[in-house]
């Protein structure tokens, strides 16, 4: 069998493929949206290197899987072509996610300060995991402007965000790492 080249050489004038077949400047929204999924999931794995508890890094191997599946959804041509099964979230998703979020959040303390990122190492990862997600969904935004974007991606996304921030919670809480923003002198 030949091996597959991992260079096409189709993009060596600024432009790329989308699913539909529509060439596009590498510079297009579409493609800032997501170039930016693809750089969480990338985070996201970096993240589960250091998450110690198993079900935690089975769940942030599904965010993977799913983080995979809206940049598949983001490279489609929603407005002329219908997206591939394989490239649709549903309400299932979210459901799944809003369900881990309320398991963390049920063993976290009650939260009347705000929290600055860091304190662990793997707090700290879930807190860029957290503000990349937020960039990812503003670009997702972005692109809803002009073309169609299904509401489960939006939600999904609006949740991961939180889901995130929960997680670091949870590492923090674990040895008492939690840092709370000081108004004021400090």
């Amino acid at each position: 069998m030949k091996k597959s080249l991992i260079y096409t050489k189709t993009g060596d004038k600024g432009t790329t493929g989308l699913v539909g077949g529509t060439r596009v400047p590498k510079t297009h929204i579409r493609l800032e949206a997501y170039g930016t999924v693809d750089e969480l999931n990338s985070f996201v794995g970096w993240l589960n290197c250091v998450i110690e508890n198993s079900e935690h890094q089975e769940f942030l191997r599904y965010i993977q899987h799913r983080l995979f599946t809206i940049g598949s959804y983001l490279a489609t041509e929603t407005e002329s072509k219908q997206p591939k099964e394989a490239s649709i979230l549903t309400n299932k998703d979210i459901e799944r996610l809003e369900k881990q979020m309320d398991q963390l959040d049920s063993q976290l303390p009650r939260l009347n300060r705000f929290v600055l990122p860091g304190g662990s190492e793997s707090a700290s990862r879930a807190h860029i995991c957290r503000t990349i997600t937020r960039r990812v969904e503003r670009n997702v935004y972005k692109v809803a402007e002009l073309y169609p974007v299904s509401e489960e991606v939006l939600i999904f996304l609006n949740r991961l965000s939180d889901y995130f921030f929960l997680l670091a919670r949870h590492e923090n809480n674990k040895f008492s790492q939690e840092i709370y923003w000081e108004q004021g002198d400090i």
